[in-house]
């Protein structure tokens, strides 16, 4: 835990004032406030550039804590939230009287979930409220997964920046909708659809829409300034290598079985083999092949099991139609 407690204690001190605090949790980096306060909230989407009426999560302290915040608990929810908080699981659920319509992008359901990072917790003790929390990026960017990563995008619009080190997941919570009788995956994340299942005893679904909007659902989210292509890993080396000849300054997101294999491009990150360490560096890869001149980033998406799953969506998002200026 990088934070001291002096940290923590200005930090939940922000948060009673109104202000605006970059929290470290295990997934990314969140642009937290106050989630009871109307004109706080109102704050995270103005330095976001965020549409209003997009919701947010409020994070909480302890399970035990959810009653306070939506209008009933249905035992799916129950069940999930035993097995997976503290931890990078989004439940939504109908609002309580505690939540503005500000921090749900107004609507009657709310998305909820317990960190589990050690910062993040000792901040809402500290605190003893609620913290509404988006990613603490630009909206539609690259999540941040560093502190460095916060400053350097949001700058002086964070009145404080708490940090708590690298992020440990790397990609945004699993948020599922509990608020029928079955519930449904809105957005593939840290805890793995296999895991939910095994928890609950049966399959979910994980639709590609849904009537319920939640975070993550815009089709450009999580993008890079250079423009991203997804290709089929055989046809990665040659479209890759055709771009580049034509003009691009291309980067390459190169899977394992490329190890060695030499690529005419301008810059080349080598993925892991291993989802969870692909998930943690996903967003520090993008940003690197940013900083790195890359005009064009081309990659292949991994196998969509497992943490897998959470990485393809991403880089689908990432590689959306982008808003025309």
């Amino acid at each position: 835990m990088t934070a001291e407690t002096a940290d923590i204690e200005q930090a939940a001190g922000v948060l009673r004032d109104g202000g605006l605090v970059a929290v470290p949790t295990e997934t990314v980096y969140g642009l937290g406030a106050n989630a009871e306060d109307p004109a706080a909230v109102a704050r995270i989407f103005e330095v976001k550039g965020r549409p209003p009426t997009h919701p947010l999560i409020v994070h909480i302290a302890t399970a035990d804590q959810l009653g306070d915040w939506v209008a009933d608990v249905p035992e799916t929810a129950r069940i999930l939230a035993e097995h997976f908080w503290p931890g990078p699981l989004t439940l939504v659920l109908r609002r309580g009287r505690r939540v503005p319509l500000e921090a749900t992008g107004g609507l009657e359901t709310v998305a909820v979930r317990v960190p589990a990072h050690p910062v993040a917790l000792a901040l809402l003790s500290a605190f003893g409220g609620g913290v509404a929390a988006p990613s603490a990026n630009r909206f539609g960017s690259v999540s941040p997964t560093t502190a460095s990563h916060v400053r350097a995008e949001l700058g002086d619009a964070v009145d404080f920046v708490l940090d708590g080190g690298p992020c440990q997941v790397g990609v945004e919570s699993t948020i599922v909708d509990a608020t029928g009788e079955v519930p449904s995956v809105l957005r593939p994340g840290g805890v793995t659809r296999e895991q939910l299942e095994a928890a609950l005893g049966f399959p979910l679904t994980v639709p590609e829409t849904s009537p319920v909007r939640v975070p993550g659902q815009h089709p450009s989210h999580y993008a890079p300034r250079a423009r991203v292509v997804l290709v089929e890993p055989e046809k990665l080396v040659v479209e890759a290598e055709v771009a580049q000849e034509t003009g691009h300054r291309v980067g390459v997101f190169a899977p394992g079985f490329l190890a060695g294999t030499p690529l005419n491009v301008h810059a080349v990150v080598e993925v892991p083999d291993s989802m969870a360490a692909y998930a943690r560096g996903l967003y520090g890869f993008l940003r690197e092949l940013d900083q790195r001149g890359c005009d064009l980033i081309i990659a292949s998406l991994p196998v969509e099991a497992g943490l897998g799953l959470a990485i393809a969506n991403r880089l689908r998002r990432a590689a959306g139609p982008r808003p025309v200026e």
